[in-house]
C-alpha cells in the first residue's frame, strides 16, 4: 500500500503545499499494551467498581476516541498553531473550530469517562482516560490543554472539598460544562512556591477575597466552556512563612449561586496571553485576582499538600505529551522516509526502476526511525502501567493500594521527566529525517518540536523531577520505594531466565542490580556532601528511565516470543516487537553507562568553579 502523500501540488505558485503529518491512531499497539501486555480486563475484574471494563468495551471506547481524534481534532492542529488565541477585554477567543470541537467532545461524554459515578461520571478506569488523552493529545495537544486540567480539579475537589463544594462544582466539571485550572506560579517565584505572595482575606460570609497575579496559567480564560473553576494557592493573613503557610482556594470565573446557576462575574480576569515558542493555540494566561471571591478547600495552611493531588495528576498527563509528540513525529517521519527518494542503498539499488532509493533504506535513517519507535512504544507501555497503578490505588484493598501508591511515588517523576525528554528527542529525529524540509513550517514537523519543548518545563522541570526522584523518593525512603520496583523486576527475571528470551532477561537483571548499587553509592556520597545528590540527579533520572523502559521492553519481548511460538495473531507485529526490543537493548539501553560515569565523577567538577569565573 502506498502511503498517503504528505503534499499536493499548488500549480498557481508552482510549489508543493504541505500539511501536518496525517495522524492515524496506533490502535494495534494501544490494544497490545492494554489487553495483552498488561491484561487490563483481568485486573479490573478484581477491582470493585471496574468490573464493566471488559476488553470489548475498552476496545470500543478507544476506537471511538480514535475516530474523534483523527477526524475532529487533527485537522485543527496546524491551523490552530497558525492562528493562535486572541485576547480582548471581553475574554480570550480560541482558534476557529476549537469551541465546536469542544462541544462535540462534551456531547460525546469524553470528560466524564473516568470521573466518579457519584459526581455524574462513567466510572471507567484512569487507564482509559489516559489513553483517550494520548489520542486527543497526539492529534492536537494545544486543544487538549483546555479540558486537560479539569480531571485534576475534579480529583482535588473530590479528595479535599467539603460536601457543599462537591455538590456545587463536581458535576459541571465532570460533564465538561465547566473547565478547571491550576493557579500556582507567580512572576517572582517559579517552582519555589514558598515565595508566593497572593493573599486571601477572610470575609464575613465565610468566603475569602483573593488578590494577586498568577502567570503561565494554561486555559486560564477561553470561550469553550460556560465557567472556569480556578484552583488557587494563596496565603491567609496570619500564615507562617514559606510552604507551611500556603492555603488552597476555589475561585470561579463566574460566581455560582446556591442552586448551581451562574451568578455575577468574579473579579478574576486574563490580563494578557503569553507569546510562546509552541502550543500557540493554548491560551497561557496572566491572571489577575482583584479581591476575587474564593472558597477555602482543605485545611488552612495545608494547601500545598492538597495541591499535590492536582500536581501528580497533571504530571502523568504531561508525561503523555512526550509520548504524543514522539508518536506524531514518528508517523510523519516514517511516511516521508518511505516516499522520499535520495541516493542509492550502500548494498545496491532497492528501487531500480526509479532515479534513487527511498531514504528508509539508509542505516542512519533507520537509526532515527527505530529510536523513535523504541522510545514511543516503550513509553506507552510504561505510562499505561503507571496509570493502572492509579486504578489500584483507587479501588484495590489496603495492601494492594499501598504497594501501588509506592510504585507511583517512585515512577511518576521518571515518567514525567524521562518520557518528555525522550519524546522531545523523538520529535527532533522527525525533523532530521525530513532534512531541510523539516525546518519549513508547512510540513508541520517543526511545530511538533516547538510544542514538545514545553513538556520538560511545566509541571516541574526535568531538574526538579530528578531531585524529587533521588532526594525524596529514593534516598528519602531509605531505598524502600526503589526496591519495591526493582524487586518486581527481579521476580520477573527469575521467572523467565531459562526461556527463549533469556538474553533480554540476563541483560535486564544485570542493569536492575546495577541500578540499586548506583543508588547506594550516591546515597553514601550525599551523606558527606549534599551537593552530590544534586550533581547526580538528572543523570540518575535518565539512567532510571532507560532501565525502567528496559523492564517493559523485556516483558514485551517475552510476550511477543510466546505469541510467535504459539502461532497466535499477527506474527509480523510480534516479530517487529522483538526486533524493536533488540534495538532498544543494543542501542539505547547502553546510554545508561555514560550517565553512570558522569554520576561517579562527583560534584566537584560542577561546584569547584567560583561564580565570578563563569563570565571569563
Amino acid at each position: 500500500m502506498v502511503p498517503t502523500p504528505l503534499w499536493q501540488w499548488d500549480g498557481r505558485n508552482n510549489r508543493e503545499v504541505v500539511t501536518m503529518p496525517e495522524f492515524k491512531a496506533p490502535l494495534r499497539d494501544i490494544q497490545f499494551v492494554m489487553n495483552e501486555l498488561l491484561e487490563a480486563e483481568k485486573l479490573y475484574q478484581t477491582l470493585p467498581g471496574y468490573e464493566e471494563a471488559t476488553t470489548d468495551l475498552m476496545n470500543a471506547i478507544v476506537e471511538e476516541g480514535a475516530k474523534f481524534s483523527e477526524n475532529v481534532l487533527a485537522p485543527l492542529n496546524q491551523s490552530g498553531d497558525e492562528e493562535g488565541c486572541h485576547w480582548s477585554e471581553d475574554g480570550v477567543k480560541t482558534p476557529a473550530g476549537f469551541p465546536e470541537a469542544y462541544q462535540q467532545y462534551v456531547e460525546n461524554g469524553w470528560p466524564s469517562l473516568s470521573a466518579p459515578v457519584e459526581a455524574g461520571g462513567q466510572g471507567m478506569p484512569n487507564l482509559l482516560g489516559i489513553i483517550i488523552n494520548e489520542l486527543a493529545g497526539t492529534a492536537n495537544w494545544s486543544w487538549l490543554m483546555y479540558p486537560g486540567l479539569s480531571h485534576g480539579a475534579v480529583k482535588t475537589i473530590e479528595e479535599h472539598g467539603d460536601a457543599a463544594q462537591k455538590e456545587k462544582y463536581l458535576t459541571k466539571l465532570v460533564q465538561g460544562t465547566w473547565t478547571g485550572t491550576m493557579c500556582l506560579t507567580e512572576a517572582h517565584c517559579g517552582s519555589d512556591l514558598g515565595l508566593l505572595r497572593t493573599k486571601a482575606e477572610p470575609q464575613a460570609d465565610g468566603s475569602y477575597a483573593v488578590t494577586g497575579t498568577k502567570i503561565f496559567i494554561s486555559a486560564g480564560d477561553h470561550d469553550m466552556a460556560e465557567n472556569i473553576v480556578h484552583i488557587v494557592l494563596a496565603r491567609l493573613p496570619d500564615a507562617p512563612e514559606g510552604t507551611k503557610g500556603i492555603s488552597l482556594f476555589i475561585v470561579p470565573k463566574f460566581n455560582v449561586n446556591d442552586d448551581g446557576s451562574l451568578g455575577e462575574r468574579n473579579a478574576v480576569h486574563c490580563a494578557s496571553i503569553e507569546k510562546k515558542m509552541g502550543i500557540k493555540a493554548s491560551a497561557t494566561c496572566v491572571m489577575n485576582f482583584d479581591g476575587a471571591k474564593g472558597y477555602l478547600i482543605g485545611p488552612p495552611n495545608k494547601g500545598l499538600a492538597c495541591m499535590f493531588t492536582f500536581m501528580n495528576t497533571a504530571r502523568i498527563g504531561t508525561a503523555i505529551q512526550g509520548l504524543a509528540h514522539g508518536e506524531l513525529s514518528y508517523q510523519g517521519a516514517l511516511a516521508y522516509a518511505k516516499e522520499r527518494l535520495a541516493m542509492r542503498a550502500l548494498t545496491g539499488p532497492k528501487n531500480p526502476d526509479g532515479p534513487a532509493d527511498p531514504i528508509i533504506v539508509h542505516p542512519d535513517v533507520r537509526r532515527m526511525l527505530l529510536t523513535q519507535k523504541a522510545l514511543v512504544e516503550g513509553s506507552r507501555a510504561f505510562l499505561y502501567f503507571l496509570a493502572m497503578q492509579g486504578d489500584i490505588v483507587d479501588r484495590g484493598d489496603e495492601e494492594q493500594a499501598k504497594a501501588a501508591d509506592d510504585l507511583m511515588a517512585l515512577l511518576t517523576p521518571i515518567g514525567k521527566a524521562f518520557v518528555t525528554e525522550t519524546g522531545f528527542e523523538a520529535a527532533n529525529h522527525g525533523v532530521q529525517i525530513f532534512g531541510g524540509h523539516g525546518f519549513i513550517r508547512e510540513w508541520g514537523m517543526e511545530q511538533i518540536v516547538r510544542d514538545a519543548r514545553i513538556a520538560m518545563l511545566y509541571e516541574g522541570t526535568t531538574g526538579i523531577q530528578a531531585m524529587d526522584l533521588i532526594g525524596r523518593k529514593v534516598l528519602g525512603s531509605g531505598g524502600k520505594l526503589l526496591v519495591g520496583f526493582t524487586s518486581m523486576v527481579s521476580q520477573f527475571c527469575q521467572e523467565n531466565e531459562g526461556g527463549p528470551s533469556a538474553d533480554f532477561i540476563k541483560t535486564l537483571a544485570s542493569y536492575n542490580d546495577e541500578w540499586v548499587g548506583l543508588s547506594m553509592k550516591i546515597g553514601e556520597k550525599a551523606m558527606e556532601n549534599p551537593d552530590e545528590a544534586g550533581a547526580a540527579a538528572v543523570d540518575y533520572l535518565m539512567y532510571s528511565g532507560y532501565v525502567a523502559l528496559a523492564s517493559l521492553w523485556a516483558r514485551m519481548a517475552v510476550l511477543a516470543q510466546q505469541k510467535i511460538d504459539a502461532g497466535e495473531g499477527d506474527s509480523a507485529f510480534y516479530e517487529a516487537k522483538l526486533m524493536t526490543a533488540r534495538f532498544y537493548f543494543d542501542r539505547l539501553l547502553p546510554r545508561t553507562q555514560a550517565h553512570m560515569q558522569a554520576i561517579l565523577t562527583g560534584a566537584d567538577n560542577l561546584m569547584a568553579m567560583p561564580e565570578e569565573m563563569f563570565s571569563l
